[in-house]
């Protein structure tokens, strides 16, 4: 098993070069950039600095992490999940829904829960399975959640929370030693991921797979379950990150689910550092990379840029960290031939 795949190589996505002892790597450009950035925003803008656009900020960054975190688990493991933000969406509605219904919404939660990993499992099945590219899979599955959503489960686009639900509300609204919640949800589940991918067995499992996976095969990791594994965590990141969007504004919007949210969270993973090639990266990279992302799209709204030139800015900057990362990780013959990304 190669070191990428232990986890114990240099620093992802690293440029292998260095300069005055300090290995200059992806990752920490990426949190260079951040850090300049915030500063230029800091002096150039007039609002980024208020209470209100900071609290927006924090909120943002902490579902878009949170999304980014199930996105890095797939990608290292060498796949990907298109269909997160639908996932998202559709189970948050499903608990709102039936919670309006007369459900305690403690059942209500357990059973959106439920419905993200009955469907991780089928898509996990396609993929590992049968042997579908995850691209092609995650885009039906995408596709089929969002149709239930809007089809079957809900009659409206827009669901509210039901009322008397403080203690849910305050994941999304409230603060603990005046850091919002929502922050202390994010760093918690970014430190256990990060225990769990780099201390134990199925975590290497993860990087191995991705690192070779027909080597990993012979070496008697099971592989197919270890593939169901990671859409199940991919697909529990999506629901968390519904439970944050949904505390924040007592309601979920299914229409997120058109929007380029999906497009943000492979731009937060290729950006920090993942390697689309598998078995490279981790938490750190995308910490690295959801700041500097919420930055931009943060700043981009404070100037009034228009949705349609963000996303061409999005869209061009997606572009070059994939190029970027297809010259610091390129693809071999394997992952050529299954064509999974």
């Amino acid at each position: 098993m190669t070191e990428s795949a232990t986890g114990s190589a240099h620093a992802p996505g690293a440029l292998s070069k260095r300069l005055t002892g300090i290995v200059l790597t992806q990752e920490l450009i990426v949190a260079v950039a951040a850090a300049v950035l915030f500063v230029v925003f800091s002096i150039t803008l007039d609002n980024f600095l208020s209470a209100g656009n900071l609290v927006t900020l924090v909120r943002n960054v902490s579902v878009l992490g949170l999304l980014s975190l199930g996105m890095a688990v797939v990608v290292i493991g060498r796949g990907v999940d298109l269909s997160l933000v639908a996932v998202m969406a559709v189970s948050m509605t499903l608990s709102i829904v039936l919670a309006n219904h007369g459900w305690p919404f403690p059942a209500a939660l357990a059973v959106g829960l439920c419905f993200v990993i009955v469907v991780a499992v089928i898509l996990g099945f396609l993929v590992a399975y049968v042997e579908i590219p995850s691209i092609f899979a995650t885009l039906a599955i995408a596709s089929i959640v969002y149709g239930l959503g809007r089809g079957v489960i809900a009659d409206l686009d827009v669901n509210n929370v039901p009322s008397g639900l403080d203690w849910f509300l305050f994941l999304g609204r409230g603060r603990i030693l005046g850091i919002p919640v929502s922050i202390w949800l994010f760093g918690l589940t970014s430190f256990v991921l990060y225990l769990f991918l780099r201390r134990t067995g199925l975590g290497r499992f993860i990087y191995a797979l991705g690192d070779n996976l027909q080597t990993a095969r012979i070496t008697g990791i099971p592989a197919r379950p270890i593939i169901v594994l990671q859409y199940i965590l991919s697909g529990t990141m999506a629901f968390l990150a519904g439970a944050v969007t949904a505390a924040s504004v007592a309601s979920m919007n299914m229409r997120i689910v058109n929007s380029t949210v999906i497009y943000d969270v492979l731009l937060v993973v290729v950006l920090g550092g993942i390697g689309l090639s598998g078995g490279r990266g981790g938490v750190r990279n995308v910490l690295v990379g959801t700041v500097l992302i919420g930055l931009l799209l943060n700043a981009m709204t404070i100037m009034d840029i228009s949705y349609t030139v963000q996303n061409l800015i999005k869209s061009a900057v997606l572009l070059l960290a994939l190029v970027v990362d297809a010259l610091l990780n390129p693809r071999d013959e394997q992952t050529a031939q299954q064509g999974d990304i």
